[in-house]
C-alpha cells in the first residue's frame, strides 16, 4: 500500500536569486530522507513561487521496508582465546551490533574464517516518522543568507507563515516556529483565497484554481510562450537574457506578459545605457527592430491576470520615464566631465589598502602594458595606443552612469572616450580591456584592448597573490581564477607567441618598481604557476581532453599556452589509435626509465656504438632530432609528435638485441647516454608514462 506526501512551507517573499536552489535542496534532501528512512516512492516534484516552497513525493510506502543485514566481524582466530572461549574483540562487536555471541556464526572469506551477527529490522508505520523527517529537512536547510523571526532562534530563508503536510488525506503532525501544519495554503495575494488541499495528488490544481502556477517549468513555457506571441504580432525581436527569464519566472505567480512605450527622444542615449537601465532597474525585456537597433517598447511580466493591461502598462510608462529621465541626466552631466578630471578622481578611490588607489593600479597597469607591448614586438604606432589606453581605461569609474550601473564600465568608458575625441582604436579597447568578463565571452579585438587586459588581469592577480589572497575551495572574493582563465582565452586565441614567465615578468617588475613593501618571496612564482596550471588543466578538461593526456602535456611544461594545448589535442588524437601508438608509448616510457640511469653530463660517442641496432637507432635519432625541435619550436605538434614516433621501429629492435646495461663501463655509459638524449627529446612533447590504457 502506498500514499502520496505533500509538504509545502508558505513563506513572506523569497529573493528571486535564492528560489530555484531553495527548490533544488529541499527536493534533494527530500529524496535522500526517504532512502536512508527505507521508504520506497515513485518519485519526488519539486515545486516554488515567491511565496512557497513545496515537494510532492508519489507513491510512498506506508511503512519502511524490513531489512536482514549480515554483518562480518573479527577472524576466528581473534574472536576466540587460546581455552576457546570468546575473546574481548568478539564480545566487543556483539555489542556493538547490540547481539550476543549465541547468534554468532562462522563463514569462511578468502580462506579465513571470520564471526557474521546478522541484524534484522522490521519496518515502521511511514506516518510516524514523517512529522521528525519533515523537521529535520526544513533545519538542515542552508540559503545564502538567513532571516530570524520573533524570539525563535530558528533561521530561515524567509519567517514561515503557513504549512501543508498530507501523508494521503491524513495531516501530519508537525509544528515549526509555531506554525502547525495543515492542509489549507495560500493562494495569489491578490487575486486568490485559501485553498483547502484535500490530498497531494490535487496540490496544482487546487492552487491553479486559485491564480497560482506552482509548476516552474509551466510558468516559463507561459512566459515564454507570451512573448514569442506578441513578437510575431508586431514583428519585434524581444531580447530573452536567460538570467533576467530567472528572476522574472521566481517574481511572479500567475505570469502575464504585456508591454510598453516610452519616449523616442530616450534613443539617443547609447542603447546599452537604456537595455541596462531597463533590464536592471525594472526587469524589462529589451524591444529590437528588424535592423537591430533598440525600439521605444519595453516587454515586461505582470503578477496576475489580463485585467486592465493597459492601466498597468501606463504605470510601467510612468516609472520607465522616470529611471530614463535619470540615466539620460546621468550621460549629459559625464559629457562635462574632462577625462584627466576623471583620472586624477582615481586617486582618492581605494583599491585595496595594501595595493593602494585605483590610479596606483592604473600606472601599474600602463608599466605592465608597455612592457608586454615590448615582448609582443608591436610597432611604435600600436605601442602607443597601448600606453594611451592603459592610461585612461579606468576613467569612467568616476562617472555618474557606471555609479549608478557598474556593470557599464568600459561600455561607458568607450562611449565619453570616443566622443572627447580619443582615437578609435584607443576608445574600442578601453571597453574591451575587460573582456572576457565571463566563461563564454568574447576576447578583445584590437591589440591595445587585449595587451592592456593581461596587464589588467595579471596585476590584479599577482598583487593578490603578493599580499596573501590566493584562492582556496570555493572562496575566490577578488575573481582570480576568472581573471587567469582570461588571460588563458587570450592567448591562446590569439595565439600569442608570449610565455607565461614574460607575463608574470612583467607583472613582478612593476609591482617591486612601484611598491615600497616588499611581499615577492620566491615562492611567489611557483604560486603563479601553480595557480595557472590549474586553469589550463580547466580548459583542456572543458575541451574534452582525457585526464591522463593532460598529465602527460602538462608535464612537459605550460609556460607556453599555445604550445600545450597543441601538445594535448595532437596527443588526444593520438591515443585513439590504440593499437599502433601504445607501442610508440611503450618504447619511449621504457627509454625514459632507463635514461635515468645515465651519468649526469654523459656525452655520447659514436665510436663505442657496437651493435648494428643502436647505431641504427642512433642514426635514426640523429634524423628525426633537428627536425621534431624545429616543428615544436613552430608550435607544429601534430607534425612533431609524427616525427618522434618514428622512432619506434629503432627503440624496438635497441631492445630487442642489445644489453644496455653491458659490462663495460664505458658502453654501458654511451648506451645510457643516446638513451638519455632520446629522452631529452621526447620529455619536451609529454611524459608518455602518465598515458593510461
Amino acid at each position: 500500500m502506498s500514499k502520496d506526501i505533500l509538504f509545502e512551507i508558505g513563506l513572506e517573499e523569497i529573493p528571486a536569486r535564492f528560489i530555484r536552489a531553495a527548490m533544488e535542496q529541499l527536493k534533494d534532501r527530500t529524496v535522500k530522507w526517504l532512502e536512508a528512512s527505507r521508504i520506497s516512492h515513485s518519485g519526488v516534484t519539486a515545486y516554488a513561487t515567491p511565496r512557497r516552497l513545496a515537494v510532492l513525493v508519489k507513491d510512498a510506502a506506508e511503512r519502511q521496508e524490513d531489512v536482514s543485514e549480515e554483518v562480518k566481524g573479527p577472524s576466528r582466530k581473534i574472536a576466540l582465546d587460546a581455552s576457546g572461549e570468546w575473546s574481548k574483540a568478539a564480545l566487543g562487536f556483539a555489542r556493538s551490533q547490540g547481539a550476543t555471541p549465541e547468534q554468532f556464526t562462522f563463514k569462511e572469506l578468502a580462506g579465513v574464517e571470520y564471526i557474521y551477527v546478522t541484524k534484522s529490522s522490521t519496518g515502521i508505520e511511514t506516518a510516524s516518522l514523517l512529522s521528525e523527517g519533515l523537521s529535520g529537512i526544513v533545519s538542515a536547510m542552508t540559503f545564502p543568507k538567513n532571516m530570524r523571526w520573533g524570539a525563535y532562534d530558528f533561521k530561515f530563508v524567509r519567517p514561515i507563515r503557513w504549512m501543508v503536510a498530507l501523508f494521503g488525506q491524513e495531516i501530519i503532525d508537525l509544528t515549526i516556529t509555531g506554525v502547525k501544519a495543515g492542509n489549507v495554503s495560500r493562494g495569489h495575494r491578490f487575486l486568490g483565497e485559501e485553498a483547502v488541499i484535500a490530498e497531494p495528488a490535487l496540490y496544482v490544481e487546487a492552487l491553479r484554481s486559485q491564480h497560482v502556477l506552482v509548476d516552474v517549468k509551466e510558468r516559463e513555457e507561459l512566459i515564454l510562450s507570451g512573448i514569442h506571441k506578441l513578437a510575431e504580432e508586431k514583428s519585434w525581436k524581444i531580447a530573452i537574457k536567460e538570467d533576467l527569464l530567472e528572476e522574472v519566472l521566481f517574481l511572479v505567480e500567475t505570469p502575464t506578459v504585456l508591454f510598453g512605450t516610452f519616449d523616442p527622444a530616450f534613443l539617443n542615449i547609447p542603447q546599452d545605457v537604456l537595455i541596462t537601465s531597463m533590464r536592471e532597474h525594472q526587469r524589462y525585456f529589451p524591444v529590437f527592430g528588424a535592423d537591430g537597433k533598440l525600439l521605444p517598447f519595453f516587454v515586461t511580466v505582470r503578477n496576475g491576470n489580463a485585467v486592465s493591461l493597459d492601466v498597468i502598462a501606463k504605470g510601467n510608462e510612468k516609472v520607465l520615464r522616470a529611471r530614463l529621465s535619470d540615466a539620460k541626466f546621468f550621460y549629459e552631466e559625464d559629457q562635462k566631465l574632462q577625462i584627466n578630471d576623471a583620472l586624477a578622481k582615481l586617486e582618492n578611490i581605494v583599491y585595496h589598502e595594501e595595493l593602494g588607489s585605483v590610479g596606483d593600479k592604473v600606472r601599474r597597469i600602463r608599466a605592465i602594458a608597455d612592457r608586454l607591448a615590448v615582448k609582443l614586438g608591436l610597432p611604435a604606432g600600436a605601442a602607443a595606443e597601448v600606453s594611451r589606453t592603459a592610461d585612461i581605461c579606468k576613467f569612467d569609474l568616476v562617472t555618474q552612469m557606471v555609479g549608478e550601473f557598474p556593470e557599464l564600465q568600459g561600455t561607458m568608458g568607450e562611449d565619453y572616450a570616443r566622443k572627447a575625441g580619443e582615437p578609435e582604436q584607443v576608445s574600442k579597447a578601453v571597453f574591451e580591456h575587460y573582456q572576457p568578463r565571463f566563461a563564454g565571452d568574447a576576447v578583445p579585438s584590437t591589440q591595445a584592448g587585449l595587451v592592456v587586459s593581461l596587464a589588467d588581469k595579471v596585476d590584479t592577480i599577482v598583487g593578490c597573490f603578493s599580499i596573501g589572497i590566493i584562492p582556496t575551495g570555493s572562496q575566490d572574493p577578488y575573481a582570480l581564477r576568472r581573471q587567469a582563465a582570461g588571460i588563458v582565452q587570450i592567448v591562446l586565441e590569439h595565439q600569442l607567441n608570449i610565455s607565461l614567465e614574460e607575463i608574470f615578468a612583467a607583472a613582478l617588475e612593476v609591482h617591486e618598481s612601484l611598491r615600497s613593501e616588499k611581499h615577492f618571496t620566491p615562492e611567489l612564482r611557483i604560486n603563479l604557476y601553480e595557480f595557472f596550471g590549474l586553469r589550463v588543466k580547466r580548459l583542456l578538461s572543458d575541451n574534452n581532453v582525457r585526464y591522463d593526456v593532460v598529465d602527460a602535456a602538462l608535464a612537459a611544461g605550460f609556460d607556453d599556452i599555445v604550445d600545450v594545448v597543441s601538445r594535448s589535442l595532437a596527443l588526444m588524437n593520438a591515443v585513439t589509435d590504440v593499437a599502433d601508438f601504445k607501442i610508440t608509448v611503450d618504447s619511449l616510457t621504457r627509454v625514459s626509465n632507463l635514461a635515468a640511469k645515465a651519468p649526469e653530463g654523459a656525452v655520447i660517442e659514436p665510436s663505442l656504438l657496437k651493435e648494428e641496432a643502436e647505431q641504427k637507432l642512433y642514426d635514426t635519432w640523429q634524423s628525426i632530432h633537428e627536425p621534431y625541435r624545429a616543428a615544436l619550436e613552430v608550435r607544429h605538434a601534430a607534425e612533431a609528435l609524427q616525427i618522434l614516433s618514428g622512432l619506434k621501429d629503432a627503440v624496438t629492435g635497441f631492445f630487442d638485441s642489445v644489453m644496455v646495461m653491458a659490462e663495460d663501463e664505458a658502453v654501458r655509459a654511451n648506451r645510457l647516454a643516446l638513451l638519455s638524449g632520446i629522452h631529452a627529446d621526447s620529455r619536451l612533447f609529454a611524459d608518455f608514462s602518465k598515458l593510461v590504457w
